[in-house]
């Protein structure tokens, strides 16, 4: 118990090197993008309070999906300009200030708000490489005029179940081939770095063969999903074109028995970092999603997500209960202190995102 005081009291030791308990728990919050309601920033916000601690980002919507009617961080684009600039304005390093506008069914900047609009994946394939570039390069300058410097976009999953209700029925894959998808999201990937911002390709290990719909509960691909669901992330690891790559939370036995792939060291770990030879940021999907949250606690789900190679934890706050960057702190904190959690996965995860600060 004495030891345990003393831990808290004053360092944890990892390779020689002392760290104030204050020390980690700003690594932590570097780890971490939170969803957060406002249109506006006031001094007194937690957002505000949570960026002037460390928070490594933050994610946009447009809508509060618990009353569509309200605005939940996007009105048009002069006001989101402004909330942007305030928010990287508060933190002593680079924010990452994320979104999802992929095109098609999933845009948070719309029309009306003074956005170009994107045909979803499955049209621009159609319509070639020069509609694409065209259109992923107005895309890119929208963001980069508004200040968002990442986008969780392109999905590079493959189009094998034409049943599949996420991801192929709604149009965000660039087709059932490899070599479509990489053609068209390569180009994706370039017109964002062009306006440097970070790219995120989407959903590893592979969301395209799916039944399910992993925002809805569990999703078991185990008799669906196929090895070449891997061959854009080898094109794009092979030739150092990845910024970040996203985590799927989808079950397959035949990759770990256990767990889904967000929170399963067989697969981030053993089969991309190692296998295939990732060695970037890996982030999760949403950890709030029901894949998720309705199997795993959130010290669970927290513990299994760093521990399995995941560097940046996603946390959208699409709920009416938002999780604060302070439970996230103190669950990892004291799971670090418990040994459940080795510190020298927190040291790691911040050094590939400065490294990827670097980028932008």
């Amino acid at each position: 118990m004495k030891v345990f005081i003393l831990l808290i009291l004053f360092v944890v030791s990892s390779f020689g090197q002392n760290y104030s308990k204050s020390d980690i728990e700003k690594m932590i919050a570097k780890m971490v993008i939170l969803g957060f309601n406002g249109e506006i920033l006031s001094k007194n916000s937690q957002i505000y309070k949570d960026i002037e601690f460390g928070l490594g980002g933050v994610i946009l919507f447009d809508k509060d999906p618990n009353d569509k009617t309200k605005v939940k961080n996007i009105r048009n684009k002069e006001q989101l300009k402004k909330l942007n600039n305030e928010l990287q304005s508060i933190s002593k390093q680079k924010l990452l200030i994320s979104i999802d506008q992929e095109g098609g069914v999933v845009q948070r900047l719309k029309t009306d708000m003074g956005f170009v609009d994107t045909l979803k994946a499955s049209e621009v394939a159609q319509k070639g490489e020069e509609f694409a570039k065209n259109s992923y390069k107005a895309l890119a300058k929208d963001l980069n005029d508004v200040g968002i410097n990442l986008d969780f976009a392109p999905v590079v999953d493959l189009a094998l179940n034409k049943n599949n209700k996420v991801i192929v029925t709604r149009g965000r894959s660039f087709g059932e081939n490899s070599s479509e998808v990489i053609k068209y999201s390569s180009i994706f990937v370039d017109e964002l770095k062009k306006e440097n911002i970070i790219s995120v390709l989407k959903h590893f290990p592979g969301h395209g063969s799916s039944l399910a719909d992993s925002h809805l509960g569990f999703v078991d691909i185990t008799k669906t999903w196929n090895k070449k669901e891997l061959e854009p992330y080898k094109y794009f690891i092979n030739n150092k074109k990845v910024d970040v790559i996203m985590t799927a939370h989808v079950f397959n036995e035949n990759l770990d028995k256990n767990y889904p792939a967000t929170l399963s060291y067989n697969v981030n770990t053993k089969l991309l970092r190692e296998e295939l030879k990732y060695d970037g940021v890996l982030i999760t999907d949403d950890l709030q999603m029901s894949a998720i949250s309705k199997h795993y606690d959130l010290r669970t789900t927290l513990r299994l997500a760093i521990n399995s190679g995941v560097n940046l934890l996603l946390f959208a706050n699409q709920l009416a209960k938002p999780i604060t960057l302070k439970e996230i702190i103190d669950t990892v904190y004291s799971d670090i202190l418990s040994e459940n959690i080795s510190l020298e996965k927190i040291i790691e995860s911040n050094k590939k995102i400065d490294e990827l600060l670097g980028k932008i």
